[in-house]
């Protein structure tokens, strides 16, 4: 079934339509959403950071924490795309990187609501730092859709990740630890 479901949003994302009119360079709003959080470091760690916490969490985490971040990064998205000032975002991305891989790192386990609350908080930076930064010509919705449906998948990676990486849980805090070392990295970048 993942697998499958691996297949079909590939395909999704590889469906672009025909731009056969000469002038026309606009890439398609699915497109570019999809591919922004792929392309850019801070958001991929982030994302798959995400995915690690609610591993470790376990039980309801594994839908509830990835559902907060996609939903208020959504929220973020629309406060960039209306030119709604959100401060410090690059140091928000930055943080949310060092603070999801240090939470996995030292094992910490946090209670839901808590967790959901803390990446939700961070997903506001990452939305808005995307829907900032929209192609022009792209149609918002589905650029929306396609930078959630990306960061959803590295949400699924992160948690798959952590999910084998439970069997010897000091190998899910070595990986975190190596997403927090490379967050403070992006402080330097």
């Amino acid at each position: 079934m993942f697998k499958r479901s691996i297949f079909v949003a590939t395909l999704l994302a590889a469906a672009t339509p025909a731009l056969a009119h000469t002038g026309i360079h606009t890439a398609p709003g699915f497109l570019a959403g999809f591919a922004h959080p792929l392309t850019g470091l801070d958001h991929t760690l982030a994302m798959v950071g995400v995915g690690l916490f609610a591993s470790f969490l376990g039980g309801r985490a594994l839908w509830a924490v990835p559902a907060s971040f996609v939903s208020m990064m959504l929220v973020g998205g629309i406060f960039g795309l209306l030119g709604i000032e959100v401060p410090a975002v690059e140091f928000g991305i930055a943080a949310s990187v060092v603070a999801l891989g240090a939470i996995v790192s030292f094992g910490l386990r946090w209670p839901l609501a808590a967790a959901m609350a803390l990446v939700g908080g961070f997903a506001i930076f990452h939305g808005y730092a995307h829907g900032a930064e929209i192609p022009a010509g792209s149609a918002a919705t589905l650029y929306c859709l396609g930078f959630a449906l990306a960061s959803a998948m590295l949400h699924g990676l992160g948690i798959g990740v952590g999910l084998i990486s439970l069997r010897h849980e000091y190998a899910l805090r070595i990986t975190g630890a190596g997403v927090a070392a490379a967050g403070v990295l992006l402080f330097f970048v």
